[in-house]
């Protein structure tokens, strides 16, 4: 399963990489918004995680696109950021985020469990509490 990283932040790229591919995950990392749409169309991850604020383009408008290519509009968008505006927030929920992450309020071992909840498969998935 792939995922693909859209962020800026180099240092924080590494981070959240190493420990998605610790999971078994293949990363792919786009440093700005017009390289992760090409590198979406082009690999096709099973989920996107999306930084809001890129050198090039917003993560919202990144979202757009995506959701209006037929050949990505499928593809889970996860947005992360450290803008907690709640105009932004809801405007990606509205255009199809699965979820928006806050990066200052989250442990790293909860973006990768995150991940892998959006990436099981149904036979991974445990079966409904009774």
């Amino acid at each position: 399963m792939k995922v693909l990283l859209v962020d800026d932040d180099e240092a924080l790229g590494l981070v959240f990489s190493t420990a998605i591919q610790k999971e078994g995950f293949d990363v792919i990392v786009s440093k700005d918004g017009r390289s992760g749409l090409n590198t979406a169309k082009e690999q096709k991850p099973d989920l996107i995680l999306l930084d809001q604020v890129l050198p090039d383009i917003s993560g919202n408008d990144v979202l757009q696109q995506l959701k209006a290519d037929l050949n990505t509009k499928s593809i889970p968008v996860m947005m992360l950021s450290n803008f907690g505006q709640e105009e932004l927030v809801k405007q990606a929920i509205d255009r199809g985020a699965i979820d928006y992450v806050f990066k200052y309020q989250v442990e790293m071992q909860d973006i990768v469990d995150k991940v892998k909840n959006v990436l099981k498969t149904p036979a991974q998935q445990a079966p409904p509490q009774v």
